[in-house]
């Protein structure tokens, strides 16, 4: 009888942890408080920019188009979600973007809005629309909550008891799950996310660039730049992550709901 009734609260935590995903609606597990999240994501977002040398917007236009690109999407996703009654979800989110000198193909979004680009992605991204694309492709990320869903199984997997940020915090598990859950030092396209997860979220960011006022069109070539970087990727059942020719695919697929939010 002990152990049906601790199943049964197993359920019930379970249950009351399920989400959904804004736009797309997709039901998904997020068991971990988003205040834990943030004081993760802002302990190794600090410890990362201490590490790294990052470009300042006082004398680099390239630091202001990341700062001003990422100002223009934050702006939109605050709308939307506010417009859904989402507001709670984002409301301790402070948005800092910050461009860091690397020759790493890379940008990623951490949990409260903590945005980080490495200038060895702008000879690909060439424009400040393509760069639209990127940064609203990993902020879909944290509105999405994929890194908390992949946390959380992980947890559940290895018998971690989800308590408070000190205890995650002093986990070694739990700090080593964090960092492979949001991808922080793997190059763009090759991140800890999962096929669904890096669909839904090309999905989630050419609506919020539109939502932002670029052209969401723009995210198709820039992919198929990607495409022309990444010649030694393994096909699609062998990765975690989407092919190139079916990432593209289904952009196009998506491509008409997203320009119903597109005003020039």
């Amino acid at each position: 009888m002990k152990k049906f009734y601790m199943l049964l609260a197993g359920v019930a935590v379970l249950a009351a942890g399920c989400t959904r995903v804004p736009i797309t609606g997709r039901q998904h597990l997020a068991l971990i408080p988003e205040g834990t999240m943030n004081s993760m994501a802002l302990q190794e977002y600090q410890s990362f920019l201490s590490e790294n040398k990052t470009v300042s917007s006082a004398t680099s236009g390239d630091a202001q188009m990341v700062q001003r690109v990422g100002q223009r999407l934050a702006n939109a996703v605050t709308q939307y979600m506010t417009s859904q009654g989402l507001q709670n979800q984002i409301a301790n989110y402070k948005w800092e973007f910050n461009l860091v000198s690397s020759k790493e193909v890379n940008a990623w979004c951490m949990p409260g809005g903590k945005v980080v680009v490495y200038t060895g992605l702008l000879p690909i991204t060439q424009n400040e629309t393509a760069l639209a694309c990127v940064l609203g492709h990993e902020i879909s990320h944290a509105i999405a909550q994929h890194g908390n869903e992949r946390m959380s199984n992980g947890l559940i997997a290895q018998g971690i008891e989800i308590a408070g940020s000190v205890a995650l915090n002093k986990n070694p598990t739990a700090q080593n799950l964090f960092m492979q859950s949001f991808g922080v030092a793997s190059p763009l396209g090759q991140l800890a996310f999962s096929r669904q997860d890096e669909l839904e979220a090309d999905h989630l960011g050419i609506i919020f660039m539109a939502m932002a006022g670029y052209d969401p069109q723009q995210a198709l070539p820039f992919w198929q730049r990607m495409a022309a970087q990444n010649t030694t990727k393994p096909n699609e059942l062998t990765s975690t992550h989407p092919s190139d020719e079916r990432r593209i695919a289904e952009l196009q697929k998506e491509m008409p709901e997203a320009l119903r939010y597109y005003k020039k």
